[in-house]
């Protein structure tokens, strides 16, 4: 097994990978013909009889945040250590920074920072000496280094914990230790393992600030986390369920296609048939949720809502509320996952995706 880390021996196997120069900031987004860090070309991998990950092909443009999403043991840790080199896949093949991770070059795993699922740092070491000693293998001289560590322990607010030992650090904080060292020396590209897991939601939301500072300054991100809402925060997002990639684009994209258009969410005064609009050319569905309360799928939301307001009221209705529905990534998720399932012949019940 290959170890992507190089570091030395007595090292943990987890520690992140030595040191590169800090590449010049970019653009805030990347651009439509972006090279590629990252290609995953139909890679499957088996341990046994079981399949963990199942023909995925996916490619991650420089400059980006992928979101990998999906419930426990759905294949995303799986897929990361296929990434970082830790493991081979059965099938297929895995191209990052342009190379084989197998076989990555001393340079390029210096330009790579992970934060694995468990803690594996020096327990008897305090936070500031892991995160530092972490800042060495990297090359950072002292100066450079003293700065940086204590940029990063400020960030995961653990500066004022600096000098307790890492096995004294509750749960969460040794995973916010995890991300401090994994930031350290500011690498090309990042592989974050549910970096989020046990964090309160202000100091996830400045981790996130953190993650989409460095995505403007050119940097390349794939993060897996089981919380949907931080779909959102991603430039894509790969949907993963029993070991396959259900799902792939944009968030938006993502909603579109889950719920076939734009939602309008739609309260009369009475009882009223929402099926009654669906002769409406503007109409691509629609669903009874209670006498009064219906939703109907628009191509537009904006520009559908009056047409929809004027055809009840011709009809005889009166609607008292009429708003735009944004449906979570919890339902979109949901449904993705269960037409995947009925596309394949399986049962119909979607697996949950925490």
């Amino acid at each position: 097994m290959n170890d992507p880390q190089s570091v030395p021996p007595d090292a943990p196997s987890s520690a992140p990978p030595p040191p590169a120069a800090e590449p010049p900031a970019e653009s805030a987004s990347a651009a439509p013909d972006a090279p590629a860090t990252v290609v995953v070309d139909h890679v499957t991998k088996r341990f046994g009889d079981l399949t963990a990950v199942d023909d995925i092909a996916l490619t991650v443009a420089e400059g980006t945040i992928l979101g990998i999403i999906g419930p426990s043991g759905a294949g995303k840790t799986t897929t990361v250590r296929m990434l970082t080199g830790a493991i081979a896949p059965t099938s297929g093949s895995v191209r990052v920074l342009g190379e084989d991770p197998g076989r990555f070059r001393r340079r390029t795993r210096q330009r790579i920072g992970y934060m694995p699922q468990l803690f594996s740092l020096y327990p008897d070491l305090t936070a500031r000496e892991n995160v530092d000693f972490v800042a060495s293998l990297f090359g950072m001289l002292f100066g450079r280094r003293h700065r940086r560590t204590r940029e990063v322990l400020e960030l995961v607010d653990l500066w004022d914990a600096r000098g307790r030992r890492a096995s004294q650090l509750s749960g969460g904080m040794q995973r916010r230790l995890e991300l401090a060292c994994a930031l350290v020396h500011s690498p090309t590209l990042m592989f974050l393992d549910e970096p989020t897991t046990g964090i309160d939601p202000l100091l996830r939301a400045r981790i996130w600030e953190e993650l989409q500072r460095l995505r403007n300054e050119g940097r390349t991100l794939l993060v897996t986390t089981q919380y949907l809402s931080e779909a959102e925060l991603c430039d894509h997002v790969a949907l993963i369920a029993n070991g396959r990639l259900v799902a792939h684009d944009e968030p938006e994209g993502l909603r579109r296609s889950a719920m076939g258009g734009d939602i309008i969410d739609v309260e009369t005064v009475a009882p009223f048939e929402g099926s009654a609009l669906n002769d409406l050319p503007t109409i691509l569905g629609s669903r009874q949720l209670g006498p009064r309360h219906f939703r109907v799928v628009v191509e537009d939301a904006g520009s559908a809502t009056p047409a929809v307001v004027e055809a009840i009221g011709e009809q005889g209705g009166e609607v008292e509320s009429a708003r735009e529905h944004r449906p979570s990534f919890d339902e979109i998720f949901a449904e993705l996952v269960r037409r995947d399932r009925e596309a394949r012949g399986e049962p119909a019940d979607a697996e949950a995706v925490a």
